[in-house]
C-alpha cells in the first residue's frame, strides 16, 4: 500500500457554497477545500486522502493544532497522528489536502518540479506516507520480530512461485491506462481482508549429511502442495501458527474448501468478509453519528458494521483473480470470464459484476463509474459500498484500479482515528515487511 504527494494544478476554482473564506477546487477529479488565496490553475501538491505528512514538513507550514498561551487555538488543523482525511467543512466535502508548492521550498528545489511528479521523500526528509494505525494492544502480538526471523530461518522449504497480492491502486490516478477498444468490467469493491490460496511447488532441501557437507551438495526436491497465505505472508496451518499480527484461523478453513479444488499451478486471490469470531469483525465498525449528517443516519442506521450478510462470528469469500503458474514460473493471468466459470466450479462466489464495456473515452468510463460506486451494498445490504474496481481485461498482467465513494471515505477516517489498533492488511504493511515470509 504506498502512498505519494502529487505536484499538480488545481482547476475548476469556485466559492465555496457555505462559507466566504473558502473555495472549492478539483485535482484528479476530487474536490478539495482550499483559502481565498488559492488561484485557477495554481501549481502545488495534493496529498490524497489516509497520508501521514512529515512532522517536519507540517511544523515549517504551520499545519499542526497548537495553542498561544491564552489557550486560544492557533495554527493548522492537523492533530499529532498529522492523518489526512476526507471529511466535510460546511457541508462540502474536502477529499485530501492541497498545498502550494511553496510549501515544499525549505526542502527541495521546487523548480525542478513537474506536474505529474510524485513525492514521498526529498532530501531526506519525510514529506508523506502511508497512514497506518500504531497498535495500543500490548497483546495484539503473536509473535515477537525475533521470533519469527528465528523461525524463518530454519525453514528447510519454500513455495517458490506463491505470488504476492497485487495493490490495486486509484483510478484517479491511471486513467492514461485506458486505451480505445480495452475490454474493461467494474466489479464492487469489498471490504475485507485479502487472501490468496495455490496449488503451488514447494521446494525442500534435504538433511545435510557429512558426505554431502564435504562435497558441497545440496539435494532439492519439489513437490506440488496446497499453500495459503495472507497479502503477503505464507501462513503455516501446520504449525498452527496464527501469523504475527492476530489470529488467522478464521483462514485455514478457506485453505482447505479452495486448496483441494485447484489445479497444480493456480493462485486464487479472494477477499475474506465478515467475521473472524463472534461478535469480532474483520474491519472495522463506525459510528455513524460522527458523520453529523443525519440523512446517511436514517439511511444506514447509527453504526456501520462490514457483515456482508453473515451471521455472528461467520465469515465469507469472494474472488477477484486467480492465475496459472507454470514449472518454470511462468504465470497467466485468467480473463474476467475464466475466473467466473473456475468459481462456479470450485463452488466459490466472484465479486459482483456490474458493467462489461468496451472502452472508449474517460469520460464515458466515469459515467458508468458513477452509476456504480456509491450507494447501499448490494451483498448484505445493511452498510454503504466501499466502492468499485475497474479492471482491464485481456492484459499479460493484472491491471485493476479502485474508486472509493466519499462517505466511505469519511467512515475509514473516523474508524482510523478510534482504533486501537491497525487492521490486518496495514499490520503487515507497516511492521511484516521487515520480517519476510513464515514458511
Amino acid at each position: 500500500m504506498s502512498y505519494n504527494g502529487y505536484i499538480t494544478k488545481i482547476k475548476d476554482l469556485r466559492k465555496h457554497s457555505n462559507a466566504d473564506r473558502l473555495q472549492a477546487g478539483t485535482c484528479f477529479g476530487n474536490q478539495v477545500i482550499v483559502s481565498m488565496e488559492t488561484t485557477e490553475g495554481q501549481m502545488g501538491v495534493y496529498f490524497p486522502t489516509d497520508g501521514r505528512l512529515g512532522e517536519e514538513y507540517c511544523i515549517e507550514n504551520n499545519l499542526l493544532r497548537k495553542k498561544n498561551d491564552m489557550g486560544v487555538e492557533i495554527g493548522g488543523y492537523l492533530d499529532e497522528r498529522r492523518h489526512v482525511t476526507s471529511l466535510k467543512l460546511r457541508k462540502e466535502m474536502s477529499d485530501g489536502l492541497f498545498m502550494p508548492l511553496e510549501s515544499l521550498s525549505k526542502f527541495t528545489d521546487i523548480k525542478a518540479l513537474k506536474d505529474g511528479d510524485m513525492i514521498t521523500v526529498l532530501n531526506g526528509i519525510t514529506i508523506c506516507e502511508k497512514y497506518i494505525v500504531k497498535s495500543k494492544c500490548t497483546n495484539s502480538i503473536n509473535k515477537t520480530k525475533k521470533e519469527t526471523k528465528k523461525e524463518s530461518r530454519k525453514s528447510k522449504s519454500k513455495f517458490v512461485f506463491f505470488n504476492e497480492h497485487i495493490n490495486t491502486t486509484q483510478l484517479a490516478y491511471n486513467k492514461h491506462q485506458f486505451a480505445v477498444g480495452d475490454l474493461c468490467y467494474i466489479t464492487l469493491k469489498v471490504h475485507g481482508t485479502s487472501a490468496r490460496t495455490a496449488f503451488s511447488l514447494q521446494e525442500t532441501k534435504s538433511r545435510q549429511t557429512f558426505l554431502t557437507k564435504l562435497f558441497k551438495k545440496k539435494t532439492i526436491t519439489r513437490a506440488w502442495k496446497p499453500v495459503s497465505g495472507s497479502r503477503r505472508v505464507t501462513l503455516n496451518f501446520e504449525k498452527n501458527n496464527g501469523g504475527y499480527y492476530k489470529d488467522n484461523g478464521f483462514r485455514e478453513k478457506y485453505h482447505s474448501i479452495v486448496g483441494e479444488k485447484l489445479h497444480k499451478g493456480e493462485t486464487f486471490f479472494y477477499e475474506i468478509v465478515g467475521y473472524t469470531g463472534k461478535d469480532s469483525f474483520i474491519m472495522g465498525q463506525c459510528n455513524n453519528k460522527k458523520l453529523n449528517d443525519k440523512d446517511f443516519v436514517k439511511k444506514y442506521g447509527e453504526i456501520t458494521s462490514f457483515t456482508y450478510g453473515c451471521e455472528n462470528g461467520e465469515n465469507d469469500i469472494y474472488g477477484y483473480r486467480m492465475t496459472m503458474t507454470n514449472e518454470d514460473g511462468y504465470e497467466v493471468e485468467y480473463s474476467q470470464e475464466l475466473l467466473k466459470l473456475r468459481c462456479e466450479q470450485m463452488g466459490i462466489k466472484c465479486v459482483t459484476e456490474f458493467d462489461k464495456f468496451i472502452f472508449t473515452t474517460i469520460e464515458d468510463l466515469m459515467e458508468r463509474v458513477d452509476k456504480f460506486y456509491d450507494g447501499v451494498d448490494p451483498v448484505g445490504k445493511t452498510h454503504i459500498r466501499e466502492g468499485v474496481v475497474v479492471r482491464i481485461d485481456g492484459k499479460e498482467k493484472f491491471k485493476a484500479f479502485k474508486h472509493k465513494n466519499d462517505s466511505f471515505k469519511i467512515l475509514e477516517g473516523i474508524i482510523k482515528a478510534d482504533a486501537v489498533e491497525p487492521d490486518m492488511e496495514e499490520a503487515e504493511d507497516g511492521q511484516e515487511a521487515e520480517l519476510g515470509e513464515e514458511q
